[in-house]
């Protein structure tokens, strides 16, 4: 086997290009391949760190989708001091569009692609932070509430939501357990109630009990303990007024159209 090589994937917009490119033309060569990646370099500095520690590899190759001429101009000049083989992906293709349209290409994609990469890192921090009703406080701040019984899929529909740059925190409904009063003073549109048919939420319970290691026969998965719980989280929405949705044998994705079509204005299909 050759000698292994490092493969530096630089972007001031994602990698993913990049990355692509380089683990299709990698599958080509029985090596040892290591790919680095930085994406959103955005400075000079960020590139001198990169160069620096391209430098010391025995045997660097960087690729990149550079696009902003001025960092693009000076990763090159950088990587020739240093005699680092360097591959610009993006640029021939840029080059070939430009001569046929006569039209410059932008340079502001990769800070609006930064500035929807941080909006979502945002958004999927808050799911995060306000899952499970860890902080009340998320109910005042979030754009999306959403309510219901344990197993009703609420923490992956708020992460789903969270991808589509909306604040969704989300609260288990609990018998013994009053939700707290800052439900009750944001605006019930802002609220989404999930229900389930109790004999689909039973296999659901029982199945996660078996994966846990535990008894399947537990009172969290009996019928009567699971139709109670349905009862109590529908006299909760009731007294919300909030939209309520069915997400019996309902995917995660189908359930947030649902909430993304109600949030524009219309109504449950």
């Amino acid at each position: 086997m050759e000698e292994g090589v490092s493969i530096y994937l630089v972007s001031d917009s994602n990698v993913d290009t990049a990355e692509n490119i380089a683990s299709i033309a990698a599958a080509h060569f029985d090596t040892f391949i290591e790919k680095k990646k930085y994406s959103y370099v955005g400075d000079k500095n960020q590139i001198e760190e990169i160069i620096m520690e391209a430098a010391n590899d025995a045997n660097s190759i960087i690729i990149h989708t550079m696009v902003v001429p001025e960092l693009k101009d000076y990763l090159l000049k950088k990587a020739q001091k240093f005699g680092i083989k360097i591959v610009d992906v993006m640029g021939p293709v840029i080059n070939a569009i430009e001569d046929s349209t006569g039209i410059s290409p932008h340079t502001n994609l990769a800070k609006n692609n930064k500035e929807d990469y941080l909006k979502k890192i945002e958004v999927i921090e808050f799911a995060v932070k306000y899952d499970d009703g860890k902080d009340a406080m998320g109910i005042l701040l979030a754009d999306v509430v959403v309510i219901g019984v344990s197993r009703t899929s609420k923490t992956p529909l708020c992460m789903y939501l969270a991808h589509k740059y909306i604040k969704a925190a989300n609260l288990p409904l609990v018998p013994e357990i009053e939700p707290p009063q800052e439900l009750f003073e944001i605006n019930p549109k802002k609220i989404f109630g999930l229900t389930i048919d109790p004999e689909v939420l039973v296999k659901i319970r029982k199945e996660r009990l078996k994966s846990l290691g535990l008894d399947a026969n537990a009172i969290y998965a009996t019928e009567e303990r699971v139709k109670k719980e349905i009862k109590y989280a529908e006299e909760v929405m009731k007294r919300l007024g909030c939209t309520v949705i069915d997400v019996t044998n309902k995917a995660v994705e189908e359930t947030a159209n649902v909430i993304l079509n109600v949030l524009k204005g219309g109504e449950i299909s």
